[in-house]
C-alpha cells in the first residue's frame, strides 16, 4: 500500500480503524447511573465536553494504528557509478530564448529526457549574461524536474550569451568523477557574446575529463554559430545537431538518448526511512491532552 510515497510496512493493521466505530457502537462504557432532577439542563452543560472527548480517542486510536502499521519511505539510490551515465545538461536563458516559447519548449523536451535516465545521475547548467550551475549532478530526478520547471528566461541575464563559460563551468562539474561515461549536452539558439572564456580553453577541459559534448543550435542558421557548436562536438567525439521546430528538437534529444544508453544495469540500493515515530509523537500529544481534560473534570 502507498501513499504520497509512503508505503506501510504491515498495511493490514490500517483495518483495525473499521474496528473503532463498531466497538464504538456495540461496546460502550459501563458507569453507574446517576439521576438529576434537570437532565436537559445537564446534557447541554456536558455535550460539547463529550464531543471533544470524543474526538481525542479516535486521534489518539487512529494515529497508534498509523505508527503500528509502521510507515516508510523508500527512496531508490543507484551505485557502480563507472557503469552509468553522469550528463550535463547546459540550456541557454537568454532573452532570445522566450520568443515562440523556445525556452518552454526546451523545458518539457527536458523533462522527458531525464525521467529516461533513471539510473543515471544529471546536472542541469544555464547561461545568458553569465553561466551557472542550477542543479549539480544528482540522482534525484524528481526534485531535477521540479527546479526545471521553476527556471524562466532572464535568471542568468537576458542580452549576452556566455556559452564557452557555461560549457567550462559545466566541465568542471565532473571534476573527480569516477565514470566512464560523461556527457554534455548544450543547447544554444545565440553564439558567444560575453568573451568571458575562450573556447579552447572550454574545448581543453572538456577533453581532460573525458567529456563528449553534444550540441545542438535551435533556430535557424544566422541566429546560431554552427561553426563554433561543431568545433566544440568534434573536439570533444560528440555530434552537432540543429533544429527549427518542437519535433527536430524532439527528435534530437531521442537520438542522443537511444545513442548513449548504458548496457549495463546500474546497481540499485533502496534506502527506507521509517515515519513511525511522527503519529506514535501525535497519538501521545492528544493522549496527555485527554489526561489533562479527566484530570481537570475528576
Amino acid at each position: 500500500m502507498s501513499l504520497y510515497g509512503i508505503t506501510f510496512l504491515f498495511p493490514y493493521i490500517l483495518l483495525a480503524l473499521f474496528i473503532y466505530p463498531i466497538c464504538l457502537y456495540y461496546c460502550k462504557e459501563k458507569a453507574q447511573s446517576i439521576y438529576f432532577s434537570n437532565m436537559p439542563m445537564v446534557k447541554s452543560a456536558t455535550k460539547n465536553q463529550g464531543y471533544i472527548l470524543k474526538v481525542l480517542r479516535f486521534l489518539i486510536f487512529f494515529f497508534l494504528v498509523l505508527a503500528l502499521a509502521n510507515p516508510v519511505k523508500e527512496d531508490d539510490i543507484a551505485l557502480n557509478e563507472k557503469n552509468g551515465y553522469e550528463i550535463s545538461l547546459i540550456v541557454d536563458a537568454s532573452g532570445s530564448m522566450a520568443e515562440n516559447n523556445k525556452f518552454g519548449i526546451t523545458k518539457e523536451i527536458l523533462s522527458d529526457f531525464i525521467q529516461k535516465r533513471a539510473t543515471d545521475r544529471l546536472a542541469l547548467s544555464v547561461f545568458a549574461d553569465f553561466a551557472y550551475v542550477a542543479i549539480p549532478l544528482t540522482y534525484d530526478k524528481t526534485t531535477f524536474t521540479y527546479l526545471l520547471n521553476l527556471l524562466e528566461v532572464g535568471v542568468a541575464g537576458q542580452r549576452q550569451t556566455a556559452l564557452y563559460e557555461a560549457l567550462y563551468l559545466s566541465n568542471n562539474l565532473f571534476k573527480g568523477s569516477t565514470s566512464k561515461n560523461k556527457i554534455a549536452i548544450l543547447l544554444t539558439d545565440g553564439m558567444d557574446n560575453a568573451n568571458t572564456i575562450p573556447i579552447e580553453v572550454a574545448i581543453s577541459v572538456a577533453k581532460k575529463y573525458g567529456i563528449k559534448v553534444y550540441t545542438v543550435g535551435v533556430g535557424q542558421i544566422g541566429d546560431f554559430d554552427p561553426v563554433s557548436l561543431k568545433q566544440i562536438a568534434d573536439a570533444t567525439k560528440g555530434k552537432f545537431y540543429q533544429a527549427s521546430t518542437k519535433k527536430e528538437l524532439q527528435k534530437i534529444y531521442q537520438q542522443i538518448d537511444s545513442l548513449e544508453k548504458s548496457k549495463i544495469k546500474t546497481d540499485q540500493l533502496v534506502k527506507k526511512t521509517y515515519l513511525y515515530q511522527y503519529p506514535l509523537d501525535i497519538a501521545i500529544g492528544f493522549l496527555f491532552i485527554l489526561l489533562l481534560i479527566n484530570r481537570r473534570n475528576s
